[in-house]
């Protein structure tokens, strides 16, 4: 039999990160708003349309996700387009989205 793989011991910082990450991701709207970028950079006013919330709550949530560096803000003429930046944070969903199926 082999033996279990232990867990490595998080420093404070890395736990501080995780915790930040866990935070940022207790909000549904802005799991929405991931949801609607996972596959392709999107407009705000695509993701708006795809969140169903007003443009101002969802350009709050984006600042956010785009200051962590959950999202990418890409300018191209008149549009914005966001994407996901960090894509350990799309396993770390579809690890959940897993584990609620079973």
């Amino acid at each position: 039999m082999s033996k279990p793989k232990e867990t490595p011991i998080l420093s404070d910082t890395e736990l501080l990160h995780l915790a930040a990450r866990f935070k940022l991701l207790g909000e549904p709207m802005r799991l929405k708003i991931l949801q609607s970028v996972c596959h392709q950079a999107r407009t705000v006013g695509d993701i708006v349309a795809a969140a169903g919330s007003t443009q101002a709550n969802v350009s709050k949530h984006l600042a956010l996700l785009t200051t962590s560096g959950v999202l990418d803000r890409r300018k191209a003429g008149q549009f914005v387009y966001y994407g996901i930046r960090d894509k350990l944070v799309m396993r770390l969903c579809n690890l959940a989205r897993t584990k609620l199926a079973e």
